[in-house]
């Protein structure tokens, strides 16, 4: 036998020979319909095992399912990203679904063409992760197939949605500052000018965020909001502008939309001489798994991205089962997790 030569693929023919039962058995185990018992499952899942078999996915297209899930992550490079990811999987674990991931690319066409794909291929349902696309193309994906957007705010009848409460997260960070002698807080967000999305992006919502909190302490005049992106080249661009200030007019604190951007602000300090916290405080958003890192020590908020993907999942498969089911929201509560990057202020 010539070992370059193709293998055949198992068929399920295969598994109801190997496992002595018929075919018609074999689909009702596989489908978990109704009438298998247990010893039937036990004998055609130990086939399965023993074989290899694997269902093609072109037939289960046809059946009406494919057990695969796309979830569409915005930007790979960021670390909180992959927070969701996890939960997701997690949850995903003792299911017949498979998770394919797609890169958004932080734009409309490539989300388009990643959403597209996903349904050209008879996926069984999305996962949008911070879609910048307007409301109108995401509810006519969601039309289409089963969607849960994460990390958006606003609601729709055709799509779930799962979210952190981004204006109170800002606030945390600022009251933190403000409990530690801070005045002038500065803070960096990602630049944004569409009006839905100013109103639904968790970009615009922590910058608000900031801006109502720095208002309800009494410190309206210090506002000083710096607009970049949330990557860590956006961070370093905002802090080398900020350290470029006269003395007198630089902040002593800083929050930074996203760790990412703050990862940017900790370099911009350490090449103008000037140390965290001594010379600045550095807060993000997002708690990443670096924040934790003991030579960064990054305060952060957690917005519990895991918690965030097993509310998609959990939303998905409802909505999976029942299309007609109301539109659900989901808005998880922040919490702030204090390090290092922050000091009493000893002005």
């Amino acid at each position: 036998m010539d070992p370059t030569a193709p293998q055949r693929r198992v068929t399920i023919v295969d598994v109801a020979r190997h496992a002595r039962v018929s075919v018609t058995s074999v689909s009702k185990v596989l489908r978990n319909a109704y009438g298998a018992s247990p010893e039937m499952q036990n004998k055609v899942r130990r086939a399965i095992e023993e074989l290899g078999y694997r269902p093609h996915a072109g037939a289960r297209g046809l059946r009406g399912q494919t057990y695969t899930i796309g979830v569409m992550l915005p930007d790979i490079r960021n670390p909180f990203f992959p927070e969701i990811l996890d939960g997701i999987t997690d949850s995903l674990e003792e299911t017949d679904y498979q998770v394919f991931l797609g890169p958004g690319c932080n734009g409309e066409k490539a989300e388009a063409r990643v959403t597209e794909a996903m349904i050209d291929r008879g996926m069984d349902g999305l996962v949008l992760v911070a879609p910048v696309s307007p409301r109108a193309h995401l509810e006519h994906v969601a039309g289409v197939v089963p969607t849960v957007v994460v990390g958006r705010h606003g609601s729709s009848p055709a799509y779930d949605t799962v979210a952190d409460d981004d204006t109170e997260g800002a606030a945390l960070v600022v009251r933190h500052l403000v409990g530690l002698g801070h005045r002038r807080i500065a803070h960096i967000e990602h630049h944004e000018t569409d009006p839905t999305r100013l109103a639904e992006m968790p970009n615009a919502r922590r910058a608000d965020g900031y801006r109502q909190a720095m208002r309800v302490e009494g410190l309206e005049e210090f506002i000083d909001v710096i607009s970049t992106s949330y990557s860590q080249e956006g961070g370093h661009r905002a802090a080398r502008e900020l350290l470029g200030r006269p003395a007198p007019a630089r902040p002593t604190a800083l929050f930074a939309g996203a760790d990412i951007a703050a990862m940017g602000v900790l370099d911009a300090v350490t090449e103008a001489g000037l140390s965290v916290p001594g010379d600045l405080s550095v807060a993000g958003y997002d708690n990443t798994t670096f924040a934790a890192y003991g030579p960064i020590s990054l305060t952060s908020v957690d917005q519990r991205g895991q918690e965030m993907g097993r509310n998609a999942v959990r939303l998905l498969l409802e909505r999976i089962a029942d299309r007609a089911r109301p539109s659900t929201k989901v808005v998880l509560s922040p919490r702030l997790v204090a390090r290092r990057s922050t000091a009493r202020f000893a002005g």
